[in-house]
């Protein structure tokens, strides 16, 4: 209860104040006199009476205030002393409120951590069934996979069989071909081989006698111009018959050309059958140069050489033309010997139509034809075993030409000077 202290302050100030106004007045009694004191002593003492009853009165009425004072004091204590308690209780009340809210939250915790418990068991629950159920989608898909693979298989295997026996089949009709076209190449080949066999018999035999006439003829004329110097009419048309008959004989080797053309075809020897396109696409050209040669004289034959064990005799611009024929039959055998090489066909110089031929860069006069070949084929096997090997032992080929080491050159041909 709370204490009125400004009430009780109220009461002690009128108590004080009863108090100085009863000293005020005595003091001004005994100042008017002491005439009047007798009769102002009746009147005093009944003043006194009074002012002790009224004193009496105060002081009753101070102690029934002080009481009251006492008692609102009291009751404010008593007030205070409950309000303490009152307090108290709502302190200890606070400190249940606040242990029940401690104990509340602790529960609601530890209902929020069983639910999160039963939440994290609930989640994992749900990821073990997706985990089942996406095993099992796998293990479904896998099958199902497994039973494609095997249908799959199942139809390779009968496309396989199918087509094993299809292939079977046309293997078969692809042998029955073959064999009729092999019969069908055999005979056509022995008919080739026997014309080729025929005109190269001709051809040898022609070779032969016109050798055996050149032989004759160079002997003769060599006679003739060594004893006769005014026969220079007759070598000159002798040299220009040689030429011509030289380029008459171009027909037969384009035919065997084409014969041989024929034959790298059924071959599938591609390369080897370009090279000879390559090989006669020169000669044509180099039929071009001659059509515009004309004859000059360079000489008597001065120039002797040795060719298995026999001497031959000829002029400055023949040796020049031989020492040409076995560069050229080097740069010719070189890629000769490549397209042999590209196509895996066996070493076999002599197969090549460069070699059979011999002829390029010949010209006609002052030299056999049949010595140019010889000296041409001595330069195309070794520029065939060179550029079949790919290897540089007999000479040197870059950039599409070729020529022969001088050393080689030497040991192939040399010459005196008569």
């Amino acid at each position: 209860m709370k204490v009125n202290y400004k009430g009780l302050a109220t009461s002690g100030a009128l108590a004080l104040a009863v108090i100085i106004g009863a000293s005020d007045a005595t003091s001004a009694q005994g100042r008017r006199g002491r005439g009047e004191e007798r009769r102002q002593e009746n009147q005093q003492q009944n003043q006194q009476n009074q002012q002790q009853n009224q004193d009496q009165q105060n002081q009753r009425r101070a102690e029934r205030e002080a009481q009251r004072a006492q008692q609102n004091q009291q009751r404010q204590q008593a007030e205070q002393q409950r309000a303490a308690e009152a307090q108290q209780r709502e302190a200890q009340r606070a400190a249940q409120q606040n242990e029940q809210r401690e104990r509340w939250q602790q529960n609601r915790q530890r209902v929020e951590q069983q639910q999160n418990d039963q939440r994290q068991r609930w989640e994992q629950n749900q990821q073990r069934v997706r985990d089942n159920q996406e095993r099992q989608r796998t293990e479904q898909q896998q099958r199902a996979q497994q039973e494609r693979w095997q249908q799959n298989q199942q139809r390779v295997r009968d496309d396989q069989e199918r087509q094993r026996t299809e292939q079977q089949q046309r293997l078969e009709q692809n042998r029955r071909d073959q064999e009729r076209q092999r019969i069908e190449q055999q005979r056509r080949g022995e008919q080739d081989r026997w014309q080729q066999n025929r005109q190269n018999e001709e051809w040898q035999r022609r070779q032969r006698e016109q050798q055996q006439q050149e032989e004759l003829r160079r002997r003769q004329s060599t006679r003739d111009y060594n004893n006769r110097a005014n026969n220079q009419r007759d070598w000159r048309s002798y040299q220009e018959q040689r030429a011509n008959q030289y380029r008459n004989d171009w027909n037969r080797r384009q035919q065997l050309a084409l014969q041989r053309q024929r034959l790298f075809e059924q071959q599938r020897r591609l390369a080897q059958l370009r090279y000879q396109q390559q090989y006669l696409e020169r000669l044509r050209r180099d039929q071009l140069r001659l059509q515009s040669w004309s004859y000059n004289d360079y000489g008597p034959y001065n120039y002797r050489y040795n060719r298995g064990g026999t001497y031959y005799e000829t002029n400055r611009y023949g040796a020049e033309m031989l020492r040409r024929a076995v560069n050229s039959g080097y740069e010719e055998g070189f890629r000769a010997g490549q397209a042999d090489r590209q196509d895996g066909w066996g070493f076999n110089p002599n197969d090549a139509y460069g070699y059979e031929d011999a002829s390029y860069g010949y010209d006609g006069y002052y030299v056999d034809l049949s010595e140019y070949q010889y000296y041409f084929r001595e330069g195309f096997r070794r520029g065939y075993e060179d550029g079949y090997y790919s290897r540089n032992q007999y000479g040197r080929y870059s950039n599409g030409t070729g020529s022969i080491l001088a050393n080689i050159l030497n040991a192939i041909l040399s010459f005196a000077v008569n």
